[in-house]
């Protein structure tokens, strides 16, 4: 393992995975029964996504045992190692304790979501911003969306807006609003710069798609 900088990480930083006090102390304390802990880190990986949010897995390993790309840092006597792959998705996450008081365990409280549409890959568009996004819709947002019976469709383009519906069986679902915000909204922005902003004319509580007017 190569040596990696460590760093005391403050609250309200972007660091790769803040801890609490109290759940740094519920490690520790985890930690201690286990043979030669103090020569273990918590080792943090993002290990898929359900729904809008990730999955993770967290376990004690040898610290000397890292990959030479873990990101490492000593937080208060615990080190903390985080996979390369999942840096990224732990930027400004913080693992602390339930809020329910007498719910044991941990939690991520994390503000980066996965992209619902999963990897959407590169694509070639082409044409003017309608038929861009149509093409994103068609060939690559919409292929995602087929296994849960649901479509996303084009309303209007107007300047640097563009308007989305939902239908099929995204209309009613309660995840489809989160799904079009962080996945359909992100995609396009991603793939059309000329886009400023993604709006959604999906009545998500009626059921219905009404269009802009």
């Amino acid at each position: 393992m190569t040596e990696t900088a460590t760093t005391e990480a403050e609250p309200g930083s972007d660091e790769v995975l803040l801890v609490t006090d109290a759940a740094r102390a519920t490690v520790f304390e985890i930690r201690a029964k286990e043979d030669d802990g103090d020569t273990l880190g918590l080792r943090v990986e993002v290990t898929g996504a359900s729904g809008v949010d990730y999955t993770y897995d967290l376990s004690l390993e040898p610290i000397d045992e890292a990959a030479d790309d873990d990101h490492i840092r000593e937080d208060h006597g615990l080190t903390i190692i985080v996979p390369a792959n999942s840096v990224a998705a732990l930027t400004g996450a913080t693992l602390d304790l339930p809020s329910i008081a007498g719910q044991g365990g941990l939690v991520i409280r994390n503000p980066n979501r996965p992209n619902p549409l999963g990897d959407l890959g590169q694509l070639e568009l082409s044409g003017d911003t309608a038929n861009k996004v149509t093409i994103l819709l068609a060939e690559r947002i919409n292929p995602a969306l087929a296994s849960h019976g649901g479509f996303a469709e084009l309303v209007g383009v107007e300047d640097d807006k563009v308007f989305v519906t939902m239908g099929g069986g995204c209309q009613g679902c309660a995840l489809s609003a989160a799904t079009l915000r962080e996945g359909i909204t992100k995609a396009i922005l991603e793939a059309i710069p000329e886009i400023s902003e993604v709006i959604d004319t999906t009545d998500h509580d009626l059921g219905e798609n009404p269009y802009y007017s």
